[in-house]
């Protein structure tokens, strides 16, 4: 069996369903706990309508990038486990890195991995995400209440933690790509070249324009045009 062959198995797909199914259901349970609590707590029906619809609003903008990262997910990886992933939890840059070193590791690519390459992918990517996940509840609060007390204490500091915290999460991902001097690690650069020239300038226009409303599209757009410069550099370099 290829790699191929099992991202696409119809076990992974029932899985990946199973999973799904139970997440919705745990989503639609909080839903309805919390109409009831809101209807207890003396909110009208309409009060509630409009917190849907501005939640619904307010999730399905943002997803437009997850989407967009899905579609480039599912070359490298098949349908049903980037679903599982995206769906879930995870991110399209965190996945990407992971099966692309998982692979790496192997000493194979996606045209000559196997199924076991395909198992050894799914292990990393899920070993990798999992000790947030189970250290969050633990840690999360006192380091949140640590950074309030900051902020609180001197704003200044505030800031520049929450910089150097977004900055530390930057260089994690950039660093390895100046690394790279294969054309491929080329291209990749030459992707977030484009996607964060695309970003200063779409900030540029909706500060020119005060078209605030579009700040929520700059990432999927941003996304969607440096993954059709990568047809472009990929053509240029002759990858």
């Amino acid at each position: 069996m290829s790699f191929y062959d099992a991202a696409g198995h119809w076990l992974i797909y029932a899985l990946v369903s199973i999973g799904i199914l139970f997440v919705v259901g745990l989503s639609i349970i909080s839903m309805w706990k919390s109409w009831k609590r809101g209807l207890q707590k003396g909110l009208s029906q309409e009060k509630l309508m409009t917190v849907v619809k501005a939640s619904v609003a307010a999730t399905i903008i943002p997803a437009l990038a997850i989407v967009i990262g899905f579609f480039s997910l599912a070359t490298m990886l098949g349908i049903p486990w980037p679903w599982w992933r995206l769906s879930v939890v995870g991110s399209v840059t965190y996945e990407t890195m992971a099966a692309d070193m998982a692979l790496k590791a192997g000493g194979v690519d996606v045209n000559t991995a196997t199924v076991k390459d395909f198992v050894l992918v799914m292990y990393v990517m899920s070993i990798g995400i999992i000790g947030g996940l189970c250290t969050a509840p633990f840690i999360s609060k006192p380091i949140q209440m640590g950074a309030m007390k900051i902020k609180t204490g001197d704003k200044r500091w505030g800031a520049l933690g929450a910089s150097v915290f977004f900055l530390v999460i930057l260089i994690v991902f950039v660093v390895p790509m100046f690394l790279d001097y294969s054309k491929t690690g080329l291209v990749k650069l030459l992707c977030l070249v484009t996607s964060a020239g695309i970003t200063v300038i779409l900030n540029v226009i909706i500060s020119k324009t005060k078209a605030n409303w579009f700040r929520s599209f700059v990432l999927a757009f941003s996304m969607l045009l440096a993954m059709a410069s990568a047809v472009l550099w990929t053509k240029l370099l002759n990858v």
